[in-house]
Protein backbone atom coordinates (compact mmCIF):
# COMPACT_ATOMS: atom_id res chain seq x y z
CA UNK A 1 0.00 0.00 0.00
CA UNK A 2 2.97 2.19 0.86
CA UNK A 3 3.63 1.96 -2.83
CA UNK A 4 0.90 2.69 -4.32
CA UNK A 5 1.11 6.81 -4.35
CA UNK A 6 4.41 6.24 -6.23
CA UNK A 7 2.98 3.56 -8.82
CA UNK A 8 -0.02 6.09 -9.70
CA UNK A 9 2.53 8.83 -10.32
CA UNK A 10 5.07 6.83 -12.89
CA UNK A 11 1.39 5.45 -14.23
CA UNK A 12 0.62 8.97 -14.89
CA UNK A 13 4.10 10.14 -16.05
CA UNK A 14 4.17 7.23 -18.55
CA UNK A 15 0.53 8.33 -19.49
CA UNK A 16 1.44 11.74 -20.14
CA UNK A 17 4.44 10.75 -22.09
CA UNK A 18 2.27 8.29 -24.42
CA UNK A 19 -0.14 11.42 -25.21
CA UNK A 20 3.08 13.82 -25.86
CA UNK A 21 4.12 11.19 -28.36
CA UNK A 22 0.76 10.33 -30.04
CA UNK A 23 0.13 14.60 -30.30
CA UNK A 24 3.33 15.03 -32.00
CA UNK A 25 2.92 12.38 -34.61
CA UNK A 26 -0.34 13.34 -35.23
CA UNK A 27 0.29 17.21 -35.21
CA UNK A 28 4.34 17.26 -36.34
CA UNK A 29 3.84 17.21 -39.92
CA UNK A 30 1.11 19.44 -40.16
CA UNK A 31 3.14 21.67 -38.03
CA UNK A 32 6.27 21.53 -40.54
CA UNK A 33 3.82 21.70 -43.41
CA UNK A 34 2.41 25.13 -42.58
CA UNK A 35 6.76 26.27 -41.84
CA UNK A 36 7.65 24.76 -45.90
CA UNK A 37 4.27 26.72 -46.80
CA UNK A 38 5.38 29.53 -45.13
CA UNK A 39 9.07 29.17 -46.70
CA UNK A 40 7.70 28.55 -50.34
CA UNK A 41 5.99 32.02 -49.96
CA UNK A 42 9.40 33.74 -49.59
CA UNK A 43 10.27 36.05 -52.56
CA UNK A 44 13.61 33.86 -53.07
CA UNK A 45 11.81 30.86 -52.71
CA UNK A 46 8.83 30.88 -55.42
CA UNK A 47 8.84 29.29 -58.70
CA UNK A 48 11.54 28.40 -60.95
CA UNK A 49 13.94 31.39 -59.02
CA UNK A 50 14.13 29.20 -56.19
CA UNK A 51 17.34 29.79 -54.36
CA UNK A 52 17.63 26.94 -51.63
CA UNK A 53 16.04 23.59 -51.47
CA UNK A 54 14.83 23.39 -47.72
CA UNK A 55 13.50 20.09 -46.02
CA UNK A 56 11.59 19.70 -42.91
CA UNK A 57 12.76 16.48 -42.00
CA UNK A 58 15.68 14.56 -40.19
CA UNK A 59 17.92 12.08 -42.09
CA UNK A 60 15.56 9.60 -40.63
CA UNK A 61 12.20 11.15 -41.92
CA UNK A 62 10.86 12.69 -39.12
CA UNK A 63 9.40 16.19 -39.11
CA UNK A 64 11.63 19.42 -37.30
CA UNK A 65 11.41 22.36 -37.03
CA UNK A 66 15.15 23.27 -38.00
CA UNK A 67 15.50 22.97 -41.76
CA UNK A 68 18.08 21.88 -43.89
CA UNK A 69 19.14 24.06 -46.50
CA UNK A 70 20.58 23.19 -50.00
CA UNK A 71 22.07 25.45 -52.23
CA UNK A 72 19.88 24.98 -55.72
CA UNK A 73 22.49 27.66 -57.49
CA UNK A 74 25.62 28.59 -56.80
CA UNK A 75 25.20 31.84 -54.22
CA UNK A 76 27.14 34.61 -52.73
CA UNK A 77 27.73 35.39 -49.53
CA UNK A 78 24.91 38.12 -49.18
CA UNK A 79 22.21 35.49 -50.75
CA UNK A 80 23.36 32.98 -48.21
CA UNK A 81 22.87 35.10 -45.29
CA UNK A 82 20.14 36.79 -46.66
CA UNK A 83 18.27 33.92 -47.14
CA UNK A 84 18.96 31.81 -43.77
CA UNK A 85 17.79 34.79 -42.13
CA UNK A 86 14.44 35.08 -43.81
CA UNK A 87 13.68 31.29 -43.05
CA UNK A 88 15.19 31.57 -39.46
CA UNK A 89 12.69 34.70 -38.81
CA UNK A 90 9.73 32.12 -39.81
CA UNK A 91 7.43 31.90 -36.56
CA UNK A 92 8.26 28.51 -35.12
CA UNK A 93 11.25 27.80 -37.16
CA UNK A 94 13.99 26.59 -34.77
CA UNK A 95 17.66 26.95 -35.75
CA UNK A 96 18.29 26.22 -39.74
CA UNK A 97 21.80 25.12 -41.47
CA UNK A 98 23.38 24.14 -44.53
CA UNK A 99 24.26 20.81 -45.57
CA UNK A 100 26.85 21.37 -48.13
CA UNK A 101 28.72 22.38 -44.87
CA UNK A 102 29.43 25.78 -45.29
CA UNK A 103 27.50 26.75 -41.80
CA UNK A 104 28.30 23.90 -38.79
CA UNK A 105 25.64 25.26 -35.94
CA UNK A 106 21.93 23.81 -34.62
CA UNK A 107 19.28 25.83 -32.63
CA UNK A 108 20.26 29.34 -31.11
CA UNK A 109 23.70 28.93 -32.34
CA UNK A 110 22.69 29.06 -36.00
CA UNK A 111 20.98 32.64 -35.27
CA UNK A 112 24.48 33.82 -33.71
CA UNK A 113 26.19 32.75 -36.63
CA UNK A 114 23.76 34.78 -39.00
CA UNK A 115 23.82 37.54 -36.90
CA UNK A 116 27.31 37.75 -36.80
CA UNK A 117 28.03 37.01 -40.22
CA UNK A 118 25.17 39.19 -41.36
CA UNK A 119 27.32 41.86 -39.40
CA UNK A 120 30.51 41.50 -41.03
CA UNK A 121 28.58 41.48 -44.45
CA UNK A 122 27.16 45.02 -43.42
CA UNK A 123 30.73 46.04 -43.33
CA UNK A 124 31.62 44.90 -46.60
CA UNK A 125 28.98 45.79 -48.51
CA UNK A 126 29.82 48.67 -50.36
CA UNK A 127 33.40 48.21 -49.85
CA UNK A 128 36.14 45.92 -50.36
CA UNK A 129 39.61 45.39 -48.58
CA UNK A 130 42.43 46.38 -51.24
CA UNK A 131 45.67 45.42 -52.17
CA UNK A 132 48.61 46.75 -54.09
CA UNK A 133 48.75 44.89 -57.80
CA UNK A 134 50.45 41.57 -57.45
CA UNK A 135 51.03 42.13 -53.69
CA UNK A 136 49.73 41.52 -50.11
CA UNK A 137 50.65 45.01 -49.50
CA UNK A 138 46.90 47.44 -48.51
CA UNK A 139 46.48 50.19 -49.81
CA UNK A 140 46.19 53.38 -48.21
CA UNK A 141 42.66 53.78 -46.35
CA UNK A 142 42.54 49.60 -45.38
CA UNK A 143 43.32 50.35 -42.20
CA UNK A 144 39.93 51.77 -41.21
CA UNK A 145 37.69 49.04 -42.72
CA UNK A 146 40.07 46.37 -40.83
CA UNK A 147 38.72 48.77 -37.78
CA UNK A 148 35.60 48.43 -38.81
CA UNK A 149 35.71 44.89 -39.32
CA UNK A 150 37.07 44.27 -35.88
CA UNK A 151 34.38 46.08 -34.38
CA UNK A 152 32.27 43.89 -35.75
CA UNK A 153 33.73 40.49 -34.80
CA UNK A 154 34.15 41.74 -31.19
CA UNK A 155 30.42 41.29 -29.95
CA UNK A 156 30.70 37.68 -31.81
CA UNK A 157 32.23 35.34 -28.66
CA UNK A 158 33.23 31.50 -30.00
CA UNK A 159 32.77 32.62 -33.51
CA UNK A 160 35.13 30.87 -35.47
CA UNK A 161 35.53 32.78 -39.11
CA UNK A 162 36.83 31.64 -42.51
CA UNK A 163 38.85 34.42 -44.14
CA UNK A 164 39.27 33.44 -48.14
CA UNK A 165 41.38 35.09 -50.37
CA UNK A 166 40.58 35.29 -54.24
CA UNK A 167 41.71 36.64 -57.38
CA UNK A 168 41.06 37.08 -60.80
CA UNK A 169 42.70 34.84 -63.76
CA UNK A 170 45.84 37.36 -64.42
CA UNK A 171 48.89 36.06 -64.22
CA UNK A 172 49.66 31.74 -63.52
CA UNK A 173 47.25 30.15 -60.84
CA UNK A 174 49.93 28.72 -58.77
CA UNK A 175 51.45 32.55 -58.22
CA UNK A 176 47.50 33.34 -57.89
CA UNK A 177 47.09 30.61 -55.09
CA UNK A 178 50.08 31.69 -53.24
CA UNK A 179 49.12 35.44 -53.56
CA UNK A 180 45.06 34.81 -52.40
CA UNK A 181 46.62 32.79 -49.62
CA UNK A 182 48.94 35.56 -48.19
CA UNK A 183 46.27 38.64 -48.73
CA UNK A 184 43.99 36.15 -46.68
CA UNK A 185 46.73 35.28 -43.98
CA UNK A 186 47.45 39.07 -44.12
CA UNK A 187 43.94 39.72 -43.36
CA UNK A 188 44.06 37.56 -40.13
CA UNK A 189 47.15 39.25 -38.86
CA UNK A 190 45.82 42.29 -39.06
CA UNK A 191 42.47 41.50 -37.20
CA UNK A 192 45.03 39.53 -34.72
CA UNK A 193 46.69 43.07 -33.85
CA UNK A 194 43.11 44.60 -33.41
CA UNK A 195 42.41 41.97 -30.43
CA UNK A 196 40.59 38.99 -32.47
CA UNK A 197 41.84 35.77 -31.18
CA UNK A 198 43.67 34.13 -33.78
CA UNK A 199 42.30 30.53 -32.64
CA UNK A 200 38.80 32.06 -34.09
CA UNK A 201 40.31 32.93 -37.73
CA UNK A 202 40.77 30.66 -40.23
CA UNK A 203 42.40 32.01 -43.20
CA UNK A 204 42.59 29.97 -47.01
CA UNK A 205 43.69 31.30 -50.28
CA UNK A 206 41.79 29.98 -53.73
CA UNK A 207 43.40 31.74 -56.17
CA UNK A 208 40.95 32.16 -59.21
CA UNK A 209 38.97 29.20 -59.06
CA UNK A 210 36.04 30.69 -57.53
CA UNK A 211 35.32 34.22 -59.46
CA UNK A 212 32.23 35.87 -58.38
CA UNK A 213 28.91 34.55 -60.27
CA UNK A 214 28.24 36.71 -63.35
CA UNK A 215 31.67 38.38 -63.73
CA UNK A 216 34.70 37.11 -65.94
CA UNK A 217 36.89 35.17 -64.54
CA UNK A 218 39.06 38.02 -65.58
CA UNK A 219 37.46 40.77 -64.19
CA UNK A 220 40.06 42.48 -61.38
CA UNK A 221 36.24 42.83 -59.15
CA UNK A 222 37.29 38.84 -58.33
CA UNK A 223 39.90 40.46 -56.33
CA UNK A 224 38.83 40.30 -53.09
CA UNK A 225 38.92 39.06 -49.49
CA UNK A 226 35.85 36.88 -48.15
CA UNK A 227 34.10 36.54 -44.67
CA UNK A 228 32.01 33.41 -43.22
CA UNK A 229 31.20 32.30 -40.20
CA UNK A 230 31.55 28.35 -40.01
CA UNK A 231 31.03 28.00 -36.32
CA UNK A 232 29.99 28.75 -33.23
CA UNK A 233 32.04 27.31 -30.37
CA UNK A 234 30.25 27.86 -26.92
CA UNK A 235 33.02 29.71 -24.90
CA UNK A 236 34.70 28.44 -21.75
CA UNK A 237 35.41 30.76 -18.48
CA UNK A 238 39.08 31.81 -18.39
CA UNK A 239 40.90 32.62 -15.04
CA UNK A 240 40.26 36.33 -15.53
CA UNK A 241 36.52 35.70 -15.97
CA UNK A 242 36.04 33.49 -13.01
CA UNK A 243 35.07 35.08 -10.33
CA UNK A 244 38.04 35.30 -7.16
CA UNK A 245 36.95 33.45 -3.66
CA UNK A 246 35.37 36.89 -1.40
Amino acid sequence: MRNRPILIVIAGALLVCALALISATQTGPAFVGRLAAATAALPDQQGAGRKVSVRFTTARGWPTRHPMLTPARDLTELERARIAQAIAAIPGVGGVHWTDGTMLASGDMDIESLRCESELLGVLAERTIRFEESSAEFIPGSEELLDELATAMRPCVGAIVAISGHTDTSGSPKVNLALSQDRAQMVRRELIERGIPGQNLIANGFGSSRPVKGLSPADPANRRIEFRVVSMETSRPTPIDTPAAR
